[in-house]
């Protein structure tokens, strides 16, 4: 990748990070629109870290692992948001939301390249609970419209992340371990917050 393409790859993502002002993005309803559910994602630190953080630890797992952890994680997301539009929750969302950054972070950090028949699970579980908490606030009426917009912006924050792993594997690893570190601290102090 050249520098040019670097430096646009690290101000997208540095761009993203300042739209997220508060912790949790779904401490109140919201209006139900494509443009609302793109949004989303980006407005809580919570869910910014742990989409970016699924794309750049499935680019450290190599190979077809690089498409098949985010495809999973939107799969579960969306059938969380189901359940959590027809009402069906799970104990203690905002921990569990919490967990899966400071996870996220650590298996970023130790590099950790586990089998499919854990990765999946892991990661499938962390959708179910990130996408209840999207479908537990929106309206029934246009619910298809505001899921369309998250998917779709939840791809783009896996691609980033997978993108920027690529870059930091390529040219300084050390960044990998420092931005897994940052996640994890963050995951760290959602779950105190």
């Amino acid at each position: 990748m050249t520098p040019l393409k670097l430096t646009l790859l690290t101000s997208f993502t540095a761009f993203i990070t300042t739209l997220a002002p508060s912790a949790f993005a779904h401490s109140l309803p919201m209006e139900s629109s494509l443009l609302t559910g793109f949004v989303h994602p980006l407005l809580g630190l919570d869910h910014l870290l742990a989409m970016l953080a699924v794309g750049f630890w499935a680019a450290q797992q190599r190979g077809k692992n690089t498409r098949t952890i985010p495809l999973v994680f939107i799969s579960a997301l969306l059938i969380g948001f189901l359940l959590g539009l027809n009402a069906v929750t799970l104990v203690a969302i905002e921990t569990g939301i919490a967990l899966s950054v400071l996870i996220l972070g650590l298996l970023i950090v130790s590099a950790a390249r586990l089998p499919m028949t854990l990765s999946l699970p892991l990661i499938g579980s962390f959708a179910l609970y990130h996408g209840i908490a999207h479908g537990a606030e929106v309206g029934v009426a246009h619910a298809a419209l505001f899921a369309t917009g998250f998917i779709g912006s939840t791809a783009l924050l896996h691609l980033t992340g997978v993108q920027s792993a690529l870059l930091v594997q390529r040219y300084t690893p050390l960044i990998g371990k420092v931005a897994g570190a940052g996640i994890a601290l963050m995951g760290a102090m959602l779950l105190m917050a």
